[in-house]
């Protein structure tokens, strides 16, 4: 199976200063072995686009305590105080993003698309210097698409060809991600033949997919 890497041989494709994605919400559907992999590697400046960032010693978040992560795109980060002192500290630049708002940017990159205008943020400090707009007597902010050079993603399974199939809520932002990098790595719980998955089931087709490695992998 050509797509099927170890975590290791992953992590080697990404560079220091890279802009990646990463699934998940809390930990739930984290692509966890890929930010070990991470964790181990000597990659820094990372911009990471994803809801939060971990927790305080978990997931993303050790990589936040290595001082390792430079900009992060996301929506949540308070769940990590160690983000939030890493950011007082200067540390670390945040860049704040309406969860529903996230979610649509990626699907834009994602579909090609240039952007959108949404009432989201209209008199915060987020709507700040971004372009605003009139529609049908409603005021509107315009969200640029979200992209990204990897996505580091997680879904449930996977066949020899890279189709992807999720587990309930841990879907969460994954299938957006998976359109919008330039290289796309699925961690999996398990990978059957082709055809083994029902075409009804399938949410990521293969395409999108450059690599697989298991959970757990090495």
């Amino acid at each position: 199976m050509r797509k099927l890497i170890s975590c290791e041989e992953a992590v080697k494709k990404i560079k220091s200063s890279s802009r990646i994605m990463v699934g998940g919400f809390g930990l739930v559907g984290c692509p966890l072995s890929l930010v070990d992999a991470l964790v181990d590697s000597q990659i820094k400046d990372l911009e990471i686009i994803s809801n939060n960032l971990g927790e305080p010693g978990k997931g993303l978040g050790v990589l936040v305590r290595q001082k390792r992560v430079k900009k992060a795109i996301g929506s949540y980060f308070t769940s990590n105080p160690e983000v939030v002192k890493a950011f007082q500290d200067k540390e670390l630049e945040v860049e704040l993003v309406p969860q529903g708002t996230m979610s649509e940017a990626i699907r834009a990159g994602g579909a090609g698309l240039g952007g959108f205008y949404t009432p989201v943020s209209v008199g915060t400090k987020i709507a700040e210097n971004k372009e605003e707009r009139i529609l049908n007597g409603k005021k509107y902010v315009f969200q640029e698409p979200i992209k990204a050079d990897f996505a580091l993603i997680k879904a449930k399974k996977a066949d020899t060809l890279g189709n992807l199939i999720y587990n309930k809520s841990a879907r969460n932002f994954n299938p957006m991600m998976a359109t919008a990098a330039d290289i796309v790595i699925a961690e999996v719980d398990e990978i059957v033949e082709t055809g083994q998955i029902s075409p009804e089931e399938i949410v990521t087709p293969h395409l999108y997919v450059d690599f697989i490695v298991l959970s757990g992998g090495n």
